[in-house]
């Protein structure tokens, strides 16, 4: 017995080529963050072919698919690609380049899976649509611009994607990661995913010649102890049972070895699984960048600038349940894990949130069994076309029958 009827089954079977078009297709022509004009218009051209009442909504776009009485549930994929140059050696490999928003021309790759996640989204799409006789409710398709900014779900919020869509009971989401093997699926109730937010700081100097240091004020000086003491938040103002990651990631000043330099910049990130933690880090960096500019005697104050910020993954433990049956029945034992909390984040729940309706995210297998693995965001990231595809698609239409079934 399984979730999906014998008819389900076969219409996947059926349309393994058709998706696997598709699917290259999306991975040879990734786009930027809040720029995925192709690509929106592709999603719109298939749902509305599948019969769904489509419209766009702050750079994304969401098919509604109403079929009798029942319960409203959400499923929602990403669709963005990173700035990054494609080295996967695949034969359908992105070559493609798209000018950002500052007007930079960059590189363009699915290196985070959002190609993956698409043409699943668009499967299931099809497949409940194919078969309304299965089930009835009120299924919403959504996908979503600028996961990769924390951008795209806010931005959908703003444009009132509450009230144009009708209210879920539940929002489901998913996501290829290089653990469980390809072929598995992973689910827990509770955190999965990290919060997560980035930080802009310029601390300020006086500049000056190399040789005479003591006329100047070194924002270089400053800002590596700055680095330095930073390293203390975690591991001397955290409990060991609490997970807190705070990353220096840029730090750029000067241009001459002879020169002292005006200022200094630092790229950080931070990542924890909880908004109070997350808030503790961001608070203790402010407090260690003033009290450091202070000690070195720079002369303006610096600038601190957040950006990027993601609210942690929280799975609610019913929600989590409902799925964890459905792929237990779909799948068997033998396929279903239990999913680790990962530290990558999400602006997923930022939709269920707007609606206040519980969610479960879950995690995809990508690489075979005895493949070297690559990590999302890697130029080298190639998963396993098949089974990870087939497995996707699966997963998200489970999901979506297992909730659709449920009573209340």
């Amino acid at each position: 017995m399984s979730v999906l009827s014998t008819q389900m089954i076969t219409s996947l079977e059926e349309s393994t080529s058709q998706s696997e078009e598709l699917f290259t297709d999306f991975h040879r022509h990734p786009e930027l963050s809040m720029l995925e004009e192709r690509t929106r218009t592709i999603v719109a051209e298939q749902l509305t072919e599948y019969g769904y009442e489509v419209q766009e909504i702050g750079g994304g776009v969401v098919g509604v698919l109403k079929n009798g009485d029942g319960r409203t549930v959400l499923f929602r994929a990403d669709m963005d690609g990173l700035p990054v140059t494609e080295a996967s050696g695949l034969d359908y490999a992105s070559t493609a380049t798209q000018t950002d928003a500052d007007g930079a021309e960059q590189p363009t790759m699915h290196a985070c899976g959002h190609d993956f996640h698409i043409t699943a989204g668009l499967g299931a799409a099809k497949l409940l649509a194919e078969h309304r006789d299965g089930w009835s409710g009120t299924y919403v398709a959504l996908f979503q611009p600028g996961e990769e900014k924390a951008a795209g779900a806010r931005s959908m919020v703003a444009d009132g994607l509450v009230d144009k869509v009708p209210t879920p009971d539940v929002c489901l989401g998913q996501h290829v990661l290089t653990t469980p093997v390809a072929g598995k699926v992973a689910v827990a109730s509770g955190p999965v995913l990290s919060t997560a937010a980035s930080a802009r700081i310029v601390v300020h100097g006086a500049g000056s010649h190399g040789s005479m240091p003591h006329l100047g004020v070194d924002p270089v000086v400053l800002a590596s102890a700055i680095v330095t003491r930073l390293q203390t938040l975690v591991s001397r103002e955290l409990s060991p049972s609490n997970f807190g990651v705070v990353t220096v990631g840029s730090l750029q000043a000067g241009s001459s070895a002879n020169i002292i330099p005006d200022t200094a910049t630092m790229l950080l990130n931070f990542r924890a699984y909880s908004e109070e933690i997350l808030d503790q880090l961001i608070d203790g960096v402010e407090r260690i960048v003033r009290a450091e500019c202070e000690a070195a005697r720079s002369p303006k104050e610096p600038e601190i600038e957040l950006y990027d910020r993601y609210p942690l993954t929280d799975n609610d433990a019913d929600a989590a349940e409902v799925v964890r049956r459905g792929f237990l029945e779909q799948f068997g034992e033998e396929r279903v894990e239990e999913m680790a909390p990962a530290t990558a984040s999400e602006d997923f729940s930022i939709v269920p949130d707007a609606f206040g309706s519980p969610y479960c995210y879950w995690g995809c297998g990508a690489y075979a069994e005895g493949r070297e693995t690559y990590p999302n965001h890697s130029p080298l990231w190639s998963p396993d076309l098949q089974p990870t595809l087939r497995t996707g698609t699966e997963a998200a239409a489970t999901a979506v029958l297992a909730h659709l079934a449920q009573e209340g």
